[in-house]
């Protein structure tokens, strides 16, 4: 393209990870072990003078983070990227911003690059905030000149102006990714590459950044944005790639590669994966959802009845305390819709089993169709036991004749939304106006 900014074709990227072949136990031998200790002496040697990358293990396995990927970016794009842990987007990203070199393929880029990709990355604990806003300066490539024009722009984004002259190894990590972010965002750049670093912030920090990221797009730079956070990608992006398993599995509108992915992620039924949160005593185990019946079911129907039931496992919860369970529902872009305890209903729970299900009864679902997350939490006395940062199963609504006029909201074509329900609509006048000056 006569636009393109960054052009990547068939990148690709390996590492050398080890193992260890042998087990280190009692039947292992004396021979066994000079051996080994032999080869491996012998291998990182031959690594050390070939200039290749020194790998601990009996083992070398090489692992290929990213395969043969290819695309372009246009001047002024806002290009989301994402993928599961582990897809490879970190590692596209460390390339385009040369911190580390491909296998085989290009990159080919056209003016200045400022990067984000970890907190604190290029700064000096021991320097000031104010030092360490020239410094970084000076590794993107920025005059001395231009970080001084820019520089009570930087101070007023970050908020740091307070604790501009203390050296930032007293800075909170929100402190600390608040000043990179304004340095990369404030000073002239083409490109700018922001990885996974603003969950960090707060949330009305995010906002500024991605009103900021918005601005730098319209004012013709091109930004490169990693994150989990769909709604940001959504509300974001003018373009996407779905990164899998080092491959392109999808690139160009925004709704279709989010599509794509939410579409691999979990089962309406499935066991708690990824990162949590709590002390432990409680925790879930897995989801489903049931009908009237005690039937399991995968869909359930607008405005009909359905029962959420949560299994859990008792690892030191006591008669005596009293646990709150309570979920919330989400949209597959991480949006919040509605939040239910059973503390709100006067409900507390004092005597659990070792394992056992929590059960919660919806009589009339009130959601239009969609694929809904289910995110659950339980308190001990207040204190958080069991958090799941991902959720813990899905809901998948299927609108039927919700109210009970044979049209359904999408026959309508008035649009989508999340919510259902039910109203009565009237008419009268107002006073002895005109009908023309009502309108009016």
């Amino acid at each position: 393209m006569a636009n393109s900014i960054i052009t990547v074709e068939n990148l690709s990227k390996s590492y050398l990870v080890g193992h260890e072949s042998v087990r280190r136990d009692r039947d292992t031998t004396l021979r066994d072990l000079i051996g080994r200790e032999a080869r491996n002496f012998f291998r990182k040697t031959a690594d050390v003078l070939h200039g290749r990358q020194i790998v601990e293990g009996d083992e070398v396995e090489e692992f290929w983070a990213l395969r043969d990927i290819s695309f372009e970016v246009e001047q002024g794009e806002i290009l989301g990227i994402i993928g599961s842990n582990g897809a490879g987007k970190s590692t596209l990203l460390k390339i385009l911003s040369r911190v580390t070199e491909p296998n085989r393929g290009r990159a080919r880029i056209r003016g200045h690059v400022a990067s984000l990709l970890e907190v604190g990355t290029g700064f000096h604990p021991e320097l000031t905030g104010r030092e360490n806003i020239f410094l970084n300066g000076a590794i993107l490539g920025m005059s001395r000149a231009e970080i001084r024009r820019k520089f009570d722009e930087i101070v007023a984004f970050a908020g740091v102006d307070k604790f501009i002259d203390t050296p930032i190894k007293r800075y909170s990590s929100g402190m600390y990714v608040r000043l990179a972010f304004a340095v990369a965002a404030h000073l002239e750049h083409d490109i700018l590459v922001i990885d996974e670093v603003l969950a960090v912030g707060d949330a009305e920090f995010q906002k500024k950044c991605l009103g900021k990221m918005s601005e730098v797009a319209s004012g013709g730079r091109t930004v490169l944005f990693v994150s989990h956070n769909m709604s940001a990608i959504s509300n974001l992006c003018t373009s996407c790639i779905y990164l899998a398993e080092g491959k392109i599995s999808g690139h160009g509108e925004v709704e279709e590669c989010l599509a794509r992915y939410l579409g691999s992620l979990g089962s309406e039924v499935g066991a708690v994966m990824g990162r949590r949160s709590g002390d432990g005593r409680l925790r879930f185990t897995e989801f489903w959802i049931e009908n009237d019946e005690g039937e399991r079911v995968g869909t359930v129907a607008s405005g009909e009845p359905c029962t959420l039931v949560f299994g859990y496992r008792n690892d030191g919860c006591v008669e005596a305390d009293k646990v709150d369970v309570g979920f919330g529902l989400h949209t597959p872009l991480g949006e919040r819709l509605l939040l239910l305890y059973a503390s709100h209903l006067g409900q507390r729970f004092t005597q659990l089993h070792t394992r056992g299900e929590f059960k919660c009864r919806l009589p009339a679902l009130p959601l239009a169709t969609g694929r809904y997350g289910v995110w659950p939490r339980i308190e001990i006395n207040g204190i958080e036991a069991d958090y799941p940062h991902n959720a813990l199963g899905w809901i998948n609504v299927q609108e039927l004749d919700f109210y009970g006029t044979g049209h359904s909201m999408g026959q309508c074509g008035h649009g989508h939304a999340h919510y259902l329900v039910k109203g009565d609509w009237t008419e009268s006048s107002k006073g002895h106006a005109d009908a023309n000056q009502v309108l009016g």
